[in-house]
């Protein structure tokens, strides 16, 4: 009798700690961590059992076994689309991480994915002003004249409204969704036991890579006082280059929920139109945000790892045209052995130097797959890394092969992710993302462009033999021979500038004589 009781005793206490919950969170059944679990376990598990039906007795090469797989990618990436919109946050953060990785995973993974960016959920107005409440403890009436009603834009983990302070003064206002931080620890734990079951059904389909990403930044982009504190630390790193805006933070008005900042007005690098109607070229933007990413990553090691084109926008201003970098909550610190490394590696791929990729690659432990990694951080063809990326232009059969190749290497590919340095998937997601908007703006990286990585890759190795070299004369050889390495590589532009100008004035002349 006394066990039946203790029975009806638990069994009444979870049902009503369960309604409880549920009615705390508006009645709401995806707050409850288990059945975000249980959705996300059965999407795995019938993604896996789709795979070794659809593929099983195929012989792995053959046209039949590409062309089942490609079907079967795109049935899986639909289902993991539909597990991500429904669980959001976290899901959506890495379906959107997924949908950036153009040249890394299949297309049909990419392209399905990519729907994430530009369909994020939105929470109410009323949702975000509870949270504002509960994080600066006071009325939104009485810190906004203003409040917009609709977002400026919306993304996994938060959304950002236009509103007007006391003063006069308008600002943007990052407002995180009410339930991404509850269920996040849960979502993380969830990808991680899953992906790591994946690895044991699928050796060749290993993304430990993903679940330890998602692991280590998830947490830091949830902060926005760690966000606040990237944007005013890459403020005053790169305060020389005029052209580049990074919004104010509102201290005040801020928490590890809100972010109140600057609002800054502009269009999206990727809208030709805006630049169009504006006068900004984009020649003189891609050359730029070159610049910027290449200091960033070989001189500084501290690097913006999602420029998506909703966090980088463009404005004509009297000194020229301007980048606005915004969402600085994923920052990707570099070591130095690392930036020393990945500065040969490029230097090596500029000059079509085959041992040095070698042996920059192996360095990174890619072993014997040093080519296959030299195409996926240059996202150019073999041929074309061994005739220099720098001469051959980029064409349109070359990226149909390479995007076909990505198939045909998933499982090498995988291979190199999980034994790369961790630094390294973050720069290669940064560097898709880049290519993303080269492809828009239809500015695929040229001779110049390389120029521009070069020279920051001469002050890199140059600085760090300084800080360790304790000798006068030493430092003073060392900056010397700096300064005779950026001559040639301005003595070769002007050679470029000439030839393309005289190239240029015969074809004028030529046509006008027809």
């Amino acid at each position: 009798m006394a066990w039946r009781a203790l029975k009806y005793g638990i069994g009444i206490s979870v049902l009503g700690g369960t309604s409880l919950y549920l009615h705390r969170h508006e009645w709401n059944i995806s707050s409850i961590g288990a059945v975000r679990f249980g959705r996300a376990a059965a999407t795995a598990l019938r993604v896996a059992i789709d795979y070794k039906v659809s593929l099983y007795g195929i012989e792995s090469g053959s046209q039949q076994y590409k062309d089942i797989q490609s079907q079967v990618h795109l049935r899986s990436a639909l289902k993991l689309r539909d597990l991500c919109c429904v669980n959001r946050g976290c899901y959506i953060k890495v379906g959107q991480h997924i949908g950036a990785l153009e040249y890394l995973l299949p297309m049909e993974y990419v392209n399905t994915m990519k729907v994430l960016h530009s369909q994020a959920p939105q929470s109410e107005k009323e949702e975000l002003f509870q949270v504002i409440r509960e994080d600066l403890g006071q009325e939104p009436e009485k810190l906004f004249t203003t409040f917009a009603e609709q977002p400026v834009g919306a993304a996994s983990l938060a959304q950002v409204h236009k509103a007007t302070l006391h003063d006069g003064t308008v600002v943007a206002v990052k407002v995180q969704h009410p339930k991404v931080k509850a269920h996040s620890f849960v979502d993380m734990k969830t990808m991680y036991v899953l992906v790591h079951i994946i690895a044991r059904v699928f050796p060749e389909f290993c993304f430990l890579w993903l679940a330890d990403e998602t692991k280590k930044n998830l947490p830091k982009e949830l902060d926005f006082l760690h966000e606040g504190k990237n944007c005013e630390r890459v403020a005053r790193m790169f305060r020389h280059l005029k052209f580049l805006k990074v919004p104010k933070v509102y201290w005040s008005l801020s928490s590890e929920r809100v972010l109140t900042m600057e609002y800054c007005e502009g269009g999206q690098v990727n809208d030709k139109e805006y630049m169009s109607r504006n006068n900004i070229s984009v020649n003189e933007i891609a050359r730029k945000l070159g610049r910027l990413y290449s200091e960033m990553i070989f001189e500084h090691g501290y690097v913006h790892c999602d420029p998506h084109p909703g966090n980088v926008m463009v404005k004509q201003t009297k000194q020229g045209a301007e980048i606005v970098l915004l969402d600085h909550g994923l920052y990707q610190t570099l070591t130095d052995d690392f930036r020393m490394n990945y500065c040969r590696l490029w230097m090596s791929l500029i000059s079509a130097d085959l041992e040095g990729i070698k042996k920059a690659a192996q360095t990174m432990d890619c072993g014997d797959l040093y080519g296959l990694f030299a195409c996926m951080v240059t996202a150019r063809s073999w041929d074309a890394v061994t005739s220099g990326i720098d001469k051959q232009s980029y064409s349109k059969k070359e990226d149909e092969e390479i995007k076909e190749n990505v198939a045909n290497f998933l499982p090498q590919i995988s291979q190199i992710l999980n034994k790369v340095p961790r630094e390294m998937i973050l720069i290669l997601k940064t560097n898709d993302l880049l290519r993303g908007i080269e492809f828009t703006l239809k500015t695929h990286a040229n001779a110049r462009s390389f120029i521009t990585m070069s020279r920051c890759c001469v002050h890199a190795f140059a600085q760090h033999k300084r800080v360790a070299c304790h000798s006068w004369l030493g430092r003073f050889r060392i900056s010397v021979n700096e300064a005779v390495s950026l001559l040639k590589l301005d003595l070769y532009e002007l050679y470029l500038w000439f030839t393309n100008s005289l190239l240029v004035k015969l074809l004028t002349h030529k046509i006008g004589g027809m």
